[in-house]
């Protein structure tokens, strides 16, 4: 479905304001402080006019159709008013009325659809939402007050919480603000719906995003990936790091992976930085303003304090930030301009030897920022603008301005504290490109992340969303759990190893434990055995005939069937990999460490389609258990390639089923020395039966 036309609504050269007087009153203030430009209309039924202002008694007496309106209206009057409003041809309302489906009650949902049938193919904000700011064209229908300037180029501020949208604007971080939107229960326009409509207007320079859901992931991922191709970053914060899964876990795989981590491992295949904090969120716009996404995570910090470099180096120290030393060449030239006076490091202390000198100054700034890093941040805290002289500061500033013009580094203005660089400098280094960052933590978290978005938009992978053709609702009673040796069984035919077995009656297993060779392992077998450790039912390590005979007797207590198979004694590391459905993104593959670390050290990676062998082996080098197969203290290696192949073969199996899985769980593959391979020796496979 294409995207509505919301430029009228957004862009309006006529405004209705209908209902409630405080907060419509409120709307008009914010339109007169930012300057709108265009006619606004009051609507009210029972209010007096005035000489300055006429008050109309309906949306029909206006003189002609607003370009946009703003509801203030209880929540059972806003169908009609909506109606209304499209029998005129109007462009779009604001649905500040709240009791809707927010509500998540019938009476709320009624209203919900009762309005968009009235409103036929209007757009509309919300409804229980607290409207926009076009700081472009100085438009403001939002019931509050408006701060901020016009500007000529921003990022586009897109919220689900009307609060947070207003906190963004208070910032005083000096971030370029083009459109503030409020979008509520997004019944009409979603986060995803503006992405997509806003990517193609050209004073958008990125997107910042406050989330607590997404309406539609296909939709949003399509959108993501426009704003990529548009050149458009996104930065986000997304609510629910502590949520737990959306769904009852019947495995390993789905009680470590909850939404929250899939939404994760999509803004991380997508390009898009995921920001924990508002400041950070800040931060990290101003960047992709400014400068776009980085070409990586290779940083330069310097400044005129031992201090402020130490703090550098501690606070980066778990950011996916690198400190290069300086190339020979320009260490040599920092070395003669300071005279063999400071060591020449990174972070980089370069004293205050030449604070007074300032085109010696300047060249230094000109050494780092021409020495192949992908950002060099000057870090400096200034006095407060109007209590001190801050001439000096100014002069330093200045000529790292003037050294970074032409370079193709990226070059930042660092303060330990948000408060030390005031807005007039601020102001400055932004029509210099210069990005002025706030706090050291949020910056030096600012710049990994852009680093990271630069870094996967220049690898050209997006991810794909696996999705089943229809919506699946999971009853028990459809619900088929194949057995574990049925489940090993599907998957060494699709390229999975598995130990060598047989399966049979209780009474053939001590025959089959001769065929195979001892040691073995012997395991009841039943659908209803999900978690066999858990009640007894598996035997491990049976060395010979009387211990296999004692094993079967104890395991036929549990089941009829018992499955047979060789003990693996070399294995260098176990690991879990699984793949479970996400309501809303599809398929999702989840490894980690497997066999009894699985829950103690939930060392898990997700990751979304396409899974390939690079992608995959990427994901798995970045679990801690990563140092076992590469040989730890001297142990052998484990097989990289056969524990590739392993996960690659699980893969192929959930895309072949996409439409019945429900979830795989193997647990553990054992990987074994380089060139012996890699063995899933037990599987859980839930199918939904039609």
């Amino acid at each position: 479905m294409a995207a509505p036309d919301i430029k009228r609504l957004i862009a309006p050269r006529s405004i209705a304001l209908i209902g409630a007087g405080a907060w419509t009153d409120a709307v008009a203030a914010g339109g007169t402080a930012i300057g709108y430009p265009g006619t606004v209309w009051r609507v009210h039924p029972t209010r007096r006019s005035t000489p300055q202002t006429t008050y109309y008694r309906s949306v029909a007496e206006l003189p002609e159709a607003p370009d946009a309106a703003f509801l203030a209206v209880p929540n059972h009057e806003a169908p009609a008013v909506a109606a209304e409003l499209a029998r005129r041809g109007a462009g779009g309302f604001v649905g500040f009325c709240a009791g809707f489906s927010e509500t998540g009650t019938e009476e709320g949902l009624r209203l919900t659809r009762e309005l968009c049938a009235s409103a036929g193919d209007l757009p509309f904000f919300g409804p229980n939402c607290y409207g926009f700011v076009n700081f472009f064209d100085r438009v403001a229908m939002l019931p509050d007050q408006v701060v901020g300037a016009p500007v000529t180029r921003g990022v586009a501020v897109i919220c689900q919480s009307g609060t947070i949208a207003l906190t963004l604007m208070y910032n005083e971080r000096s971030v370029p603000i083009g459109y503030l939107l409020s979008v509520g229960n997004q019944t009409r326009l979603a986060v995803e719906d503006l992405i997509e409509i806003l990517c193609d207007d050209e004073r958008v320079t990125a997107f910042g995003l406050y989330l607590e859901g997404i309406q539609d992931a296909p939709k949003f991922a399509s959108a993501a990936a426009k704003a990529r191709a548009a050149g458009k970053p996104i930065a986000v914060v997304k609510a629910g790091r502590t949520q737990a899964a959306v769904r009852t876990a019947q495995s390993h795989t789905g009680a470590l992976t909850g939404s929250d981590a899939v939404f994760d491992a999509f803004c991380q295949q997508a390009g898009i930085a995921r920001c924990d904090t508002l400041s950070t969120l800040c931060e990290t716009l101003k960047i992709f303003h400014a400068r776009g996404p980085l070409a990586g995570g290779r940083i330069l910090v310097i400044g005129a304090s031992g201090g402020d470099m130490a703090m550098t180096a501690d606070v980066a120290r778990d950011l996916p930030l690198q400190f290069p030393p300086l190339p020979a060449a320009s260490a040599a030239t920092l070395d003669t301009l300071l005279e063999s006076r400071v060591t020449i490091a990174n972070p980089f202390d370069m004293h205050t030897y030449l604070w007074f000198d300032p085109p010696a100054m300047r060249k230094v700034f000109a050494a780092v920022l021409n020495s192949g890093y992908d950002a060099v941040g000057f870090m400096l805290d200034c006095p407060p603008e109007r209590k001190a002289d801050t001439a000096a500061f100014d002069a330093a500033i200045n000529e790292f301005i003037d050294a970074s013009i032409g370079t193709p580094t990226a070059a930042a203005l660092i303060t330990s504290l948000p408060e030390t660089i005031g807005e007039r400098m601020r102001g400055t280094l932004l029509t210099h490109r210069v990005i002025p960052l706030q706090g050291q933590r949020e910056a030096l978290e600012a710049l990994a992340l852009a680093g990271g978005v630069g870094r996967l938009w220049g690898r050209g992978t997006a991810p794909r969303l696996n999705l089943a053709r229809a919506t699946r609702t999971q009853d028990p009673k459809r619900i088929h759990t194949l057995t574990e040796a049925e489940g090993k069984a599907a998957l060494a035919r699709h390229g999975v190893c598995i130990p060598r077995s047989h399966v049979g009656a209780k009474d053939l297993a001590v025959g089959f434990a001769e065929q195979i060779g001892f040691p073995v392992v012997i395991k009841a077998v039943g659908a209803q055995l999900m978690h066999k450790t858990e009640v007894g039912g598996v035997a491990l390590n049976i060395r010979n005939k009387e211990e296999a005979r004692v094993a079967v007797a104890r395991l036929a207590g549990l089941s009829d069937i018992l499955l047979v198979e060789e003990m693996l004694a070399d294995g260098i590391v176990e690991v879990l990999a699984g793949v479970i459905v996400d309501p809303q993104f599809g398929q999702v593959l989840v490894v980690g460490a497997g066999g009894v670390l699985t829950e103690l050290l939930a060392d898990t990676a997700t990751l979304l389609p396409p899974w390939t062998p690079a992608a995959l082996e990427a994901t798995l080098r970045q679990l801690a258990i990563a140092k076992l197969m590469d040989g730890y203290r001297g142990k052998p290696a484990g097989d990289w390639s056969a524990l590739v192949g392993a996960v690659l073969g699980i893969a192929r199996f959930a895309e072949a089923h996409l439409e019945e899985l429900i979830e795989i769980d193997v647990n553990p593959i054992i990987v074994r020395p380089q060139g012996r391979g890699a063995v899933a020796v037990d599987a859980l496979i839930r199918l939904q039966q039609e």
